[in-house]
């Protein structure tokens, strides 16, 4: 009797489940009819998919009426269709909520053709068509075709489980979505005339029909913003712009063009220049630019190492520089050698430019040597001005050379360190040295911002893009006054940009904020004024809700303020308890404040997690003493911060469930997961992309491994220093680790190889551990496609749900085994 009570009630809760539910025909929206010019329907023709693609951007859009060959047609309750039979297309649209990942079948009654589009994409069917969703807000779009009977027509929806509900939504708010992120309008590149009268813009967006493939378009515009030029093939970043502006050269299918800009003319210089790059006007008749060329392989079975550098693809390609006559298309060597040299700065004037080479030289960390030279280029004389282990940028100056380096340039010139600490590198600092090298200063001692980029101004002042704690800012160094000034811009992260020589200086810049997308502004540095460009919010964000951003610091255990921020979802009820995530990186610079990224704080927060982004001990930004702590640490302060960091974060949001908490880092920040699992568990589950193992096998095959541990571990190695090497390698702890742990990889990656991944994996499956191991075919140290990229962030997402959700449906969905 029990058994028999038992059954039937499982079976009448299936059935429940499995009941269609008929949607509100209230909330579904109707367009039509979208009569055709002439008699001719889509589905007569070839063409029929291609047409009904092209309109479907039309129909997803949340204008209120579409025009359709010169009939204005209004979007309309389906409720209040009283038309048998329509002529042409009709459309169909809702909107609908999920509060989880959702599976269900939508069923169509009275339409003999429909086409059926969830968030752009097709579906296939007939009938019926299975849906599958995550967590957010969702739109569907129905095409339809052959319908006897408007009254006939219904549309239901099947859930597959219970909790698999749908909720339809007129809301004019939206979450934020994944393909937003993608696939929204970017500028990947500007520059600026010298006379500010134009500038170029590279933009790039994808779509569905696209797939990995991204629409790039290049503007030549004028100051009020008119386009008037289009560029194919090119970005705005490899234009020359000649002194006068009045002629641009740029690089289109190997061939080098000059634009006239008083009539728009071409002309082709030269098509032979396969494999140039980083064109200048050395003067109005000179171009100077680098050429590189790639080593034949001779040998096919092997691969014999000429030293440590080899383990980069590009090592045995040479570069040398080069000037190219405008009027004749000769062509100059200015270097050469077995050495490549990267050019630097030139000077027309002194006829001189400056370059940097690599010789090999290993003595001493980063293990790596820098030679700064001269070249006059009347007689080819070269003046070896210095050699170098921190080098990064030099510039010419009115009287000298501007130059970017570590603290440890010139014997330490640039520390602002106690004696007994040794320097992080990776922390840019700017000097002076006049002309022959043998002066130096040190300009940024007293400046905590790490310097990474310069320009030198006609002044003599320095436009600097700087690490500015956990943001990326413009400051203007002014020579005379020995002064740090920075721009005010209304970004928390500065992209890109370019200048203009005028009296004024005005200088393009794009930018984000952590919760507004890109913009473009114009900045005049002589009043600090902005006007707004170009607004991505404008073109793909505009019902879009976004999270709130809280700033959020501690102070650690050695004093110290730690800086972070907190994302929290959109309509959050503070009376209930969610599940958090916690991101960190680690490594020699804080987290970027950018709208969208890699790790998207904003789509996890639409997921309905509070996200914790730190920015522990070690990072360069916050002073050379903060980023010195980095050096020889490898995670010792960096994890306290982290736990002790989170536990505040708890106590401070009490609506975070301290039982729901998940944490996730990439490279360096992968290698603090891993270590994190065996120091506490605290953490429900945990994330490791790309992350270091084992610090042994890094430091010898990764492709920077000997480079960065030459800051890293300065000094330290593993036969002078082994408790370092093993002590702090996650590996050697494997056994302490309970939190489950996923694992991603590209399979390709050679700044970390996969290796350290499948160290770890072996390490736990021999221990009986809870740990998945998933590789991307392929990728490399980042995940860039597309579709890699909406599978990689899925995965993410459904293995926190799993864990930290008790909603392991979406994980199934993608890995079902």
């Amino acid at each position: 009797m029990i058994l028999r009570t038992a059954a039937t009630l499982l079976f009448s809760s299936i059935a429940l489940q499995l009941n269609a539910a008929q949607l509100d025909e209230k909330k579904i929206q109707f367009l039509g009819p979208l009569t055709t010019y002439n008699s001719i329907k889509p589905n007569n023709t070839a063409h029929q998919s291609k047409i009904i693609q092209t309109l479907l951007p039309s129909l997803q859009s949340r204008v209120d009426s579409l025009s359709v060959f010169g009939n204005q047609l209004k979007w309309q309750k389906m409720s209040d269709i009283k038309a048998l039979t329509m002529a042409g297309l009709q459309a169909l649209k809702f909107q609908f909520n999920t509060k989880r990942f959702t599976q269900g079948k939508l069923s169509l009654a009275g339409i003999k053709t429909a086409h059926v589009f969830l968030n752009g994409e097709q579906l296939s069917g007939q009938s019926e068509f299975d849906i599958h969703v995550p967590t957010g807000d969702h739109q569907i779009v129905i095409i339809a075709e052959q319908v006897d009977n408007w009254n006939e027509v219904k549309i239901n929806y099947t859930p597959k489980a219970e909790h698999d509900q749908i909720t339809l939504t007129d809301k004019s708010q939206h979450g934020l979505s994944a393909k937003q992120l993608y696939d929204a309008p970017t500028l990947t590149a500007i520059s600026h005339s010298p006379n500010g009268r134009y500038y170029l813009t590279t933009s790039r967006h994808y779509s569905d029909s696209t797939g990995n493939s991204p629409q790039t378009e290049t503007l030549l515009k004028d100051s009020d913003g008119k386009t008037q030029y289009r560029f194919s093939g090119i970005s705005a970043s490899s234009v020359a712009w000649r002194d006068d502006s009045q002629q641009l050269a740029f690089m289109q299918d190997q061939k080098l063009i000059l634009l006239n800009m008083k009539d728009f003319s071409t002309k082709v210089i030269t098509q032979t220049l396969e494999g140039a790059s980083g064109f200048h006007y050395f003067n109005d008749d000179t171009l100077i630019f680098t050429w590189s060329k790639n080593e034949d392989d001779a040998h096919k079975l092997i691969k014999h190492y000429r030293g440590l550098e080899d383990r980069w693809s590009y090592a045995r390609s040479n570069s040398q520089v080069f000037l190219l006559d405008l009027n004749s298309s000769l062509i100059n060597a200015l270097t050469e050698g077995k050495l490549s040299h990267r050019l630097e700065d030139y000077n027309a004037h002194r006829n001189t430019i400056l370059v940097s080479r690599n010789p090999q030289d290993y003595t001493a960390p980063p293990h790596m040597l820098t030679e700064l030279l001269e070249i006059n280029l009347s007689d080819s004389k070269q003046t070896l001005l210095g050699q170098y282990r921190t080098f990064r940028k030099a510039s010419y100056a009115k009287d000298g050379i501007y130059l970017v380096a570590g603290p440890d340039f010139v014997g330490g010139l640039g520390r602002a360190l106690p004696q007994d600490m040794l320097a992080n590198n990776y922390d840019g600092q700017l000097y002076w040295m006049d002309l022959n090298g043998s002066n130096h200063k040190a300009l940024s001692k007293k400046f905590d911002p790490s310097i990474t980029t310069i320009d030198v101004l006609k002044s003599n002042d320095v436009l600097l893009k700087v690490n500015d704690e956990d943001r990326q800012q413009l400051y203007l160094f002014d020579r005379r006054k020995s002064r740090f000034k920075h721009i005010e811009l209304g970004f928390d992260v500065v992209q890109d940009y370019a200048i203009s020589h005028t009296r004024n200086n005005e200088i393009l810049v794009t930018g984000t904020q952590a919760s507004t997308p890109q913009q473009l502004k114009r900045i005049t540095l002589k009043n600090n004024r902005a006007e707004l460009l170009w607004d991505s919010k404008e073109l793909a964000y505009q019902h879009t809700e976004i999270a709130t951003l809280e700033e959020f610091d501690f102070t650690n255990q050695s004093g110290v303020k730690i800086k972070g921020r907190v994302y929290l979802p959109d309509g959050l009820d503070k009376t209930q308890k969610y599940p958090a995530l916690v991101y960190y990186y680690g490594g020699t610079s804080p987290v970027s404040r950018a709208f969208s990224g890699r790790y998207p704080f904003n789509l996890w927060a639409a997921h309905g997690y509070i996200v914790y982004v730190l920015q522990p001990t070690g990072a360069t930004g916050f002073g050379q003493t903060f980023s010195a702590e980095h050096v020889n640490a490898w995670g010792e302060h960096t994890a306290q911060d982290i736990i002790d960091g989170t536990k505040a974060f708890t106590q401070a949001y009490p609506f975070v469930d301290s039982a729901r908490i998940g944490n996730l880092g990439a490279s360096y920040g992968g290698f603090m997961t891993m270590l994190l699992a065996t120091k506490t568990d605290m953490f429900s589950a945990s994330i490791a992309h790309a992350g270091i193992s084992n610090i042994t096998s890094y430091w010898g095959q990764g492709w920077w491994g000997y480079l960065y541990s030459g800051e890293a571990s300065k000094n330290s190695f593993p036969w002078n220093n082994p408790t370092l090497y093993s002590q702090h390698s996650p590996v050697f702890h494997a056994d302490k680790i309970t939190t489950p742990l996923l694992l991603l990889h590209g399979d390709a990656d050679t700044n970390v190889p996969p290796g350290e991944s499948h160290n770890m994996y072996t390490a736990l499956k021999l221990l009986g551990k809870d740990v998945e191991l998933i590789e991307y075919k392929g990728a490399d140290h980042q995940i860039l496609a597309r579709d890699r990229r909406f599978h990689w962030w899925n995965t993410m997402l459904a293995y926190f749900d799993m864990h930290l959700k008790d909603q392991p449906q979406w994980w199934q969905f993608i890995y079902q085994k």
